[in-house]
């Protein structure tokens, strides 16, 4: 008996994993449409996390696979993402336009936070997604240098007394550095930092963005505690380089977030090496392992590892951070594998507390 050719496809798709959700396509959700006419197949993909950078490769396994276990010889790929919101909290105030938010996060300082968070979010943007960043370090804001947005401009503000993120390098941002200049002093109290984050958050028209990635100040303090209790926050990425002082102090973090029942979604171990451009020696020069011993101890993952290199600090000063200035390159893709492992990671979550999508398969 000669086996049906939508079930055919579907079989041959279904033995393919997801390597970033460890489940086949069809366990994961993503096949959306089989429709068979006669050796042309349509095949319809939706992920839950954005994935553009290995978009070709989908499509090179998915084609040989097909074409090696079927008689379809032609192949109608369609590959998307459809990111999906989490659940607001009862006691939460939802940040309108807004799908997820992760809080980039460490206790110390000096780690290369500000820089990671910036690289994230370029990254997921890269990858397809729409992002916006948010700089809740209130005292110390550095993302408007970063993204190189020029000193003086200031976000527009609509009739409704909204304020317009500025654009760059692709993403939505908001930062207190766009209100101030670079000498102004915040001495502000404590609820008065509270205050001007959830402005930042609650006044700014993100317009429909997947993630809004949050920026931290180091520390575990007023804006720790008023993102943590005021906002719904998707999950929090730690940052931290291998030595033992970082990994203590990112410990209180992961600690903190705990408390607070926001859940850490993966470490992000940074200077993790040195390469010397010359011979190319690797040298350790933070300690080895600390991001995977914080990892394994509190149950969780590491997103990636990413070397010390001084053009990811030089470009980030220069305000073309890494994924912008060079997209293809090294350090990039690093950040871009990151930004598919985060993504795939809260879509995992999400598939805990959501209903997964109807399959629809035709012949025709």
């Amino acid at each position: 008996m000669t086996q049906d050719p939508v079930k055919a496809v579907e079989a041959a798709i279904d033995s393919l994993t997801d390597r970033y959700l460890d489940v086949s396509l069809k366990a994961s959700g993503a096949v959306r449409r089989i429709m068979v006419e006669g050796e042309r197949a349509i095949i319809d993909l939706a992920f839950a996390y954005p994935a553009e950078g290995i978009r070709d490769e989908l499509e090179q396994q998915i084609t040989e696979r097909v074409c090696a276990q079927t008689p379809i010889r032609e192949i109608d790929l369609h590959i998307t993402w459809e990111i999906p919101s989490q659940p607001v909290a009862s006691g939460r105030q939802g940040v309108p336009g807004v799908k997820n938010i992760i809080a980039v996060a460490s206790a110390k300082g000096g780690v290369g936070k500000s820089t990671t968070a910036v690289n994230v979010a370029l990254a997921l943007a890269k990858e397809g997604a729409r992002v916006g960043l948010l700089d809740a370090d209130i005292y110390g804001p550095s993302q408007g240098l970063m993204l190189g947005v020029p000193e003086g401009r200031r976000p527009e503000v609509r009739e409704d007394k909204t304020l317009m993120p500025i654009k760059a390098h692709g993403i939505k941002a908001m930062s207190m550095s766009f209100m101030i200049t670079e000498n102004t002093p915040m001495v502000w109290r404590g609820p008065m930092v509270s205050s001007a984050l959830q402005q930042l958050l609650q006044l700014t028209a993100w317009d429909d963005c997947d993630y809004l990635i949050v920026d931290m100040p180091p520390g575990t303090g007023d804006i720790q505690l008023t993102l943590s209790q005021k906002v719904p926050v998707t999950g929090a990425v730690i940052v931290t380089t291998p030595q033992d002082l970082a990994v203590l102090d990112a410990k209180k973090g992961i600690e903190m977030f705990r408390k607070v029942d926001i859940p850490v979604v993966g470490i992000i171990e940074n200077m993790s090496v040195f390469v010397c451009s010359e011979c190319g020696h690797k040298a350790h020069l933070f300690g080895k392992g600390g991001g995977e011993r914080l990892a394994a101890e509190y149950g969780t993952k590491v997103l990636g590892s990413l070397p010390l290199l001084m053009e990811i600090r030089e470009q980030a000063d220069s305000g073309n951070p890494s994924v912008a200035a060079d997209p293809t390159g090294k350090v990039s893709l690093m950040y871009r594998e990151i930004a598919r492992r985060l993504g795939a990671e809260l879509a995992r979550r999400s598939a805990t507390d959501t209903p997964g999508p109807r399959i629809v398969v035709e012949d025709d």
